[in-house]
Formats: C-alpha cells, sequence, structure tokens
C-alpha cells in the first residue's frame, strides 16, 4: 500500500512539472512578436509632390457676342483648327447691309456737293483777283486824276467820273471779297458733311463686321456654346455678351493642378515634373513648374478662400500649380484629367530606410521601460538625458540586437514616395523592424522578436 501511494505522488509531481513547463513555453511563446525586418541601405532619393487637375492651353480666348441678331450660320466645329482671321459664324446681317448702302449713297451725294462747293469757291476766287486787277487799274487812275485836277489841267466833272470809278472798284473788291469768304464756309461746311458721312459709314460698317464673327487667334475650337437660330446678344457696361465658344492655343500646354497646402510650401518655380495624361496611359510627358497659386482654393467650392468670408476655417484647401509641358503630343484638348509629379528635392547615396518604419513613442515610455538587464532602454538607445517634457514624442526604429529589439532615435531628411532619407541615428547595415503594422504599432522597446520575412518577400514579388 505504501509502494503505491509513492508511486501515485511521482506520477502528480511528474504530471504537475509537464503542466508547469507546458505553461512556461506558452507564455514564453506568447511574449514573442513576429515582425518583418530591413536593412538601412544607401539609395538615390526624390521628394516628390503630387497633384491632379486637368490640361489647360497658356493662351485662350472666349468669343463673346458684339452684335445683336440671331445666329444664321455657324462655320465650325468643334475640335477644327482654325487660323486668325477665320469665319467663326455669322448672325443676320440685312439691315446692317441695307444701312451700309444707303450710307454709301449718302456718302456720294455729299461728295458732289463738296465738288460743287469747291468749284464756286475757285470761281469766287477768280473773279476776286479780277476784281483786284480792277481796283489796281482804278487806284492808279485816280491818283493820276487828283494830280491833274491840283494842276487844273482836268475838269471838276473829269475828277468826279475818276472818283466815282474808283469808288465802284473798291465795293467790287469787296463784294467778291466777301464772296469768296462765304464759298469757303459753303465748301467747309460740304467737307464736314462728307466726314461726317464717312463717320456713320465706318459705324455702320463696324456694326456689319460685327455680324461676321472671325478668329482672334490661331487654335483649336475647344468648346461652342450656341446653336444655329439662337438669338446674340452684345455686352453693356459690366455685363459680358453672349459667351458663343472659346478657341485654345494648344502651341504651349499647361497641366494645371491642385496641391495640398501641407506640400506647397517646396514647390516653387522652374522645379522639374513628370506629368501622366488619363487619356494616354503608359506615357510620361515632362515639365516644368511655371507658376504657383498665391490664394488657397477651397476644396468644397473651388473658389478662393479669401472670396467666402464664412468658409470653415478648417476646411481642406489647395493651391493651384501650372506646369508647363516640354514636348505636348498632338491631339491634347483641353480639359484632359492629369496627374503632375513636382520633384521637389534630390539627393544621391543617402542612408535610407521605408517609411513604414518610423514609429513615435513617448519620452516617457521609454524611460519607464527597462531592459533585461535592468537598464533604462531611451538612455541605453539614444546616449541623451531624458527630455524635459516627459509627454514629448520622440521619433525612431526599432533595430534588431540579439533577437530584442531596441529603440533608436532618428533625425531624417526628405522623403521620397516609399523611403525617407536617415541623417543620424543609423549606420548602413542595421537591421530594423519594417512591419508589420499590428507589430510596430505594439512593439516596445527590448522586445523579443521572431524574424518572419515570408510575407513581406511574396508581397514584394507579387507586386
Amino acid at each position: 500500500m505504501a509502494k503505491s501511494l509513492k508511486i501515485w505522488v511521482m506520477a502528480a509531481i511528474a504530471v504537475s512539472a509537464a503542466v508547469a513547463g507546458s505553461i512556461a513555453a506558452y507564455q514564453l511563446r506568447k511574449s514573442v512578436i513576429t515582425v518583418q525586418t530591413g536593412s538601412v541601405m544607401r539609395e538615390d532619393i526624390r521628394s516628390v509632390v503630387t497633384g491632379s487637375g486637368e490640361i489647360r492651353p497658356k493662351n485662350y480666348t472666349n468669343v463673346l457676342g458684339q452684335g445683336t441678331g440671331m445666329i444664321t450660320d455657324i462655320a465650325v466645329r468643334e475640335g477644327d483648327y482654325v487660323k486668325k482671321g477665320d469665319v467663326l459664324l455669322r448672325i443676320e446681317n440685312v439691315q446692317p447691309g441695307a444701312d451700309v448702302e444707303a450710307q454709301k449713297a449718302t456718302i456720294d451725294a455729299t461728295r458732289a456737293g463738296l465738288a460743287a462747293a469747291s468749284a464756286n469757291y475757285d470761281s469766287a476766287q477768280a473773279t476776286l483777283a479780277q476784281r483786284q486787277a480792277d481796283l489796281d487799274k482804278a487806284r492808279l487812275d485816280w491818283d493820276r486824276e487828283q494830280q491833274l485836277f491840283r494842276e487844273q489841267l482836268v475838269s471838276k466833272s473829269e475828277f468826279d467820273a475818276s472818283k466815282a470809278s474808283y469808288e465802284s472798284a473798291v465795293a467790287a473788291f469787296q463784294a467778291n471779297k466777301a464772296q469768296v469768304e462765304e464759298t469757303a464756309a459753303a465748301r467747309d461746311e460740304a467737307k464736314s458733311n462728307v466726314e461726317q458721312a464717312e463717320a456713320q459709314l465706318r459705324h455702320m460698317q463696324d456694326v456689319l463686321r460685327k455680324t461676321t464673327y472671325t478668329a482672334p487667334i490661331s487654335g483649336i475650337v475647344s468648346y461652342i456654346a450656341v446653336r444655329v437660330g439662337e438669338n446674340v446678344v452684345p455686352g453693356i457696361q459690366n455685363t459680358q455678351g453672349s459667351f458663343l465658344l472659346t478657341i485654345s492655343d494648344m502651341s504651349v500646354v499647361t497641366a494645371e493642378v491642385k496641391v495640398d497646402e501641407t506640400d506647397i510650401t517646396n514647390v516653387h518655380n522652374d522645379l522639374p515634373a513628370e506629368v501622366t495624361i488619363d487619356a494616354i496611359p503608359n506615357k510620361v510627358f515632362t515639365g516644368r513648374v511655371s507658376a504657383v497659386g498665391d490664394l488657397a482654393i477651397l476644396r468644397s467650392s473651388g473658389n478662393a478662400s479669401m472670396t467666402e468670408t464664412t468658409a470653415n476655417t478648417q476646411e481642406a484647401r489647395d493651391f493651384k500649380v501650372v506646369v508647363t509641358l516640354d514636348s505636348p503630343p498632338p491631339g491634347l484638348r483641353p480639359g484632359l484629367s492629369v496627374t503632375a509629379k513636382v520633384q521637389t528635392a534630390e539627393k544621391e547615396n543617402v542612408l535610407s530606410i521605408p517609411i513604414q518604419a518610423l514609429a513615435m513613442r513617448s519620452q516617457k515610455d521609454l524611460v519607464n521601460t527597462k531592459s533585461h538587464d535592468g537598464g533604462s532602454v531611451a538612455l541605453a538607445a539614444s546616449g541623451t538625458s531624458v527630455l524635459q517634457s516627459p509627454n514629448a514624442d520622440v521619433q525612431g526604429v526599432f533595430v534588431v540586437r540579439n533577437n530584442r529589439v531596441q529603440f533608436v532615435p532618428v533625425e531624417t531628411g526628405i522623403s521620397g514616395v516609399t523611403d525617407i532619407e536617415v541623417t543620424s541615428g543609423l549606420q548602413q547595415g542595421d537591421q530594423i523592424v519594417i512591419g508589420s503594422y499590428k507589430a510596430l504599432r505594439t512593439l516596445r522597446p527590448d522586445s523579443t522578436i521572431k524574424i518572419d520575412n515570408t510575407s513581406s518577400n511574396s508581397d514584394s514579388s507579387g507586386s
């Protein structure tokens, strides 16, 4: 009986030991975190700002209504290329044409009147010259008669007759002089009538000209807003005339995109950019930034923020950036959707890590975390004193050392699409934790890890 009890006790002790070992092993496995790792590398990094928008011509014009009337003919279609001066459309011109013809007849009549007035003036000038000669002769005769009369060589009757002839010549000269002035005034009036009639003709010809619309610039007819039979209304004071069509000069093409306000400070003129056009897949076009907007644009309305005083101050804002394409392909049309990637910075052969490897931990958490040998992880990792604010966040990465991770604070530089420059804290070849997201979020300094890069490798091969 004693021997049997002893066996049962030994068996119970063995089972208890096995259970305890299993529990310990489970707890040990439970504390181990599976992570994905990568190495600190040297590579070239380009910092890129992305914006989406549409194709816009650098030069374009909207043709607006100038005359009044019904559209009788549209000579172009959307997509047609026109040269400056080509006919675009016509509106009814019966009345303006008749007015021009009537005014031309009026001008012919006034010009005939001018010719008659000029002839009268010339005739009066000739008669005045004749009267001047008669007056000169009468003055000589009168002077001679006065001398002879003083010498008593002529009679009183001859003297009086000579005097009367002289006074008659003076009166005739004055009359003809007045006639010259009258005919000159009539001629000037006729000339003014001709000029007035010609001015009225130019006005009527302008009205007639405005019934035929021609292209003010060379380009593509990108939009037609009217149809035959619709009425055109001219602009009045501050009101624009009827919008007819748009002509776009596609010799210089731009991509007008919107860039988030957080990125706009890095964008300036002459930066290189790559533009992709949705209508032309699998092709990248180069260009340079030619303009950066000064006013923020509200995403909800598309209007400048300064024009809406009641706008929500927390609403997201964008800024307009214009990229001029170096060699635009033929057949581009305004309004095509584009995406522009503006290169704001570039560095060669710099230390880099994947952006997702960066983690944020509070200074308080790092100080309170003890390593397996009892030391402070934060102090061991950074070699710096504790920050004044225990709640301050520290940027760093988890470096793998002896199947454990150590949080190392780092300073970063420019960031590319997937990688970011590291300026201090790491060395080339350091093995760091790059995933998973859940692991990076829950990982603590000095945690025991298990490396499993199979999922990351399969993901990269699949992509």
